[in-house]
């Protein structure tokens, strides 16, 4: 048998782990019929089919199963010890991937990610938005940021952004003039409201503290919507009530769009943290952004 590329295996292990050629594909920034030739190739060389494919799933024959059970540590400790010769330079290189939720995405990270990449020109950042959770490391991510209630207890998870944030109620001043402004978070089941679905497709209760008083309950929905650009629109033409992270109604709030309700209400919480698992041998890309999150923590 003629030497297998090792690019090739590796590509094997991509599409293993996400059971999608295209999804694979779009992780390591090549085509999904790359990704296919490449498959075909090695099935070729071993003589055996390692993918059931049909145009609704992919999923690993015996084979497959048993090459990726001795193959996946293998590659892995190839990576590690090519990291650990990365590690080595001044300035590591390589490519970093991070799994994030849309806010940070949007409000966090990047005040973060641009400093860090002037200071590592040789790194190649990797952005996912997602609110959905998801295994990290079986997407092909090196690292996700999410909030402590999503970490899993077998990260070590850094802090990233500010220490504290906030969920607050607003309302355009038209909605106030014409439906008045709730005291108390009962209030809101006479009101109309914009909820929002996550990824995960759940739409959550409000939820809210005072003190030592905490309460949470579902109000009624004039609009449910996934997209925070659309309920922002729709609170500041006057349509109802919206609850979100004080970050994407700042702009509204500055101008007067909107206007914050039960200001003595507000749901404050723990910032977001950068999570990653324990490795002996970190890959030098994600040991140089969490040493630039450690040593430029976020101005209070």
């Amino acid at each position: 048998m003629s030497q297998i590329p090792l690019a090739d295996l590796d590509a094997f292990v991509a599409i293993a782990r996400v059971k999608s050629f295209r999804a694979a594909a779009k992780l390591r920034g090549v085509s999904a019929s790359a990704l296919s030739e490449a498959m075909r190739r090695l099935e070729g060389r071993l003589d055996l089919r390692l993918f059931n494919r049909t145009t609704r799933s992919v999923t690993l024959t015996d084979a497959g199963e048993r090459l990726l059970e001795r193959l996946a540590p293998a590659l892995a400790e190839v990576e590690a010890a090519i990291d650990g010769v990365n590690s080595l330079r001044n300035r590591p290189v390589g490519r970093l991937r991070l799994n994030v939720p849309g806010v940070v995405a949007r409000f966090v990270l990047p005040p973060i990610a641009t400093p860090f990449l002037q200071a590592y020109p040789g790194i190649t950042l990797e952005v996912a938005s997602n609110d959905a959770l998801v295994d990290v490391l079986a997407e092909g991510f090196d690292a996700g940021i999410r909030y402590e209630e999503a970490l899993h207890q077998d990260m070590i998870a850094v802090p990233i952004g500010p220490r504290r944030q906030r969920f607050v109620v607003a309302a355009a001043p038209s909605y106030i003039t014409e439906h008045g402004a709730p005291d108390h978070p009962r209030d809101l089941m006479q009101h109309r409201c914009i909820l929002h679905r996550f990824a995960s497709g759940r739409v959550l209760p409000w939820a809210f503290e005072r003190g030592e008083e905490k309460m949470s309950l579902m109000p009624p929905a004039c609009l449910i919507s996934g997209s925070n650009e659309v309920e922002l629109h729709a609170a500041e033409a006057g349509l109802g009530l919206v609850c979100t992270f004080e970050e994407f109604l700042a702009p509204a709030l500055a101008t007067g769009a909107l206007r914050i309700v039960m200001p003595e209400w507000v749901q404050t919480f723990s910032g977001p943290f950068l999570y990653y698992p324990s490795r002996i041998l970190m890959p030098a890309p994600l040991r140089a952004f969490v040493d630039f999150v450690k040593a430029n923590p976020w101005p209070e």
